[in-house]
């Protein structure tokens, strides 16, 4: 099984994910990120719509620690659904988690705004901040400090619901990769993985399996465990579990259909196994998708 930071750095590199990023960015004008769980970095800097204040601050220690910190709590509220937390300068950061079932793998994150334009009260306040960490502040830091985006309540949930439904598209990528990964794969492996998806809908063991490939089911077991990461069974729900996406595309298609249909034997058996690997029931995918389109 691909690590997370693996599994997120195959996505980063993905077209689907450039191409994302490229038309939220062009279109809010704020950076957009896709970080692992595991990351001590500040997500968006470098890039091209990074906020000139947070990047002018990045050259000292004390507001690359402050910016860290933030991270922190948004890695630790926001696990379960979109979180938004303001930072010790007053911008705000939204998190929205990534996950492959209910496995969570890392954050979409976007940022660095206000959500009410500053007062110079507040200018003022930042600048003894800064001071006390001991900052030189130039002449510009005003300037750069209130140029900095304001997104009104109603703005800012659309770009949230955005990123949302991006990270649930970024889900089912993941699960694909996990799925199709092939590289480095010996010929055996591939062979089985082709008899597994031209026979997916049957009952399918994996003594039929590893007799397909001419090898003992001890062998085969230990192969595909180690070029796959996943063991015979786990590889075969998630295989079922993709076919089944495609068909609920298919609103004329009864989801007790569908579950007959990739090779699960009960209806109850292929809601549990779906929602594991999915992170959502059948219904609530094919509602998910309604709503997407």
């Amino acid at each position: 099984m691909f690590a997370n930071s693996e599994l997120v750095e195959t996505l980063t590199a993905s077209k689907i994910y450039q191409d994302y990023e490229r038309a939220f960015s062009e279109t809010t004008g704020l950076p957009v990120s896709l970080r692992p769980l595991e990351s001590w970095q500040m997500p968006h800097h470098g890039k091209k719509f990074e906020n000139p204040f947070c990047a002018m601050m990045a050259d000292h220690s004390r507001t690359c620690a402050a910016c860290l910190r933030t991270q922190e709590k948004l890695s630790q509220c926001a696990c379960d659904e979109a979180q938004s937390v303001i930072c010790e300068i007053g911008m705000t950061d939204t998190a929205v988690p990534v996950k492959v079932g209910e496995e969570l793998i890392g954050f979409l994150q976007t940022g660095q705004i206000f959500r009410k334009k500053p007062s110079a009260a507040q200018f003022t306040r930042v600048v003894k901040q800064l001071t006390d960490w001991g900052i030189e502040l130039n002449e510009d830091v005003e300037k750069i400090y209130f140029k900095t985006r304001v997104l009104p309540a109603k703005q800012y949930e659309q770009m949230v619901k955005l990123l949302t439904i991006f990270a649930q598209h970024l889900s089912i990528l993941s699960n694909q990769i996990l799925v199709q990964r092939e590289n480095s794969e010996p010929p055996m492996i591939k062979r089985a993985k082709e008899f597994i998806r031209d026979n997916q809908s049957e009952d399918l063991s994996l003594g039929q399996v590893a007799k397909s490939v001419n090898t003992s089911t001890f062998y085969f077991c230990k192969m595909f465990k180690k070029a796959t990461g996943l063991n015979f069974t786990e590889y075969l729900s998630r295989v079922r579990v993709e076919k089944a996406k495609n068909l609920l595309l298919n609103p004329n298609l009864r989801i007790s259909e569908i579950a007959y249909e990739v090779g699960f034997q009960s209806l109850t058996h292929f809601n549990r196994v779906f929602k594991r690997i999915a992170g959502q029931s059948p219904t609530e995918f094919r509602q998910q998708l309604a709503i997407a389109a």
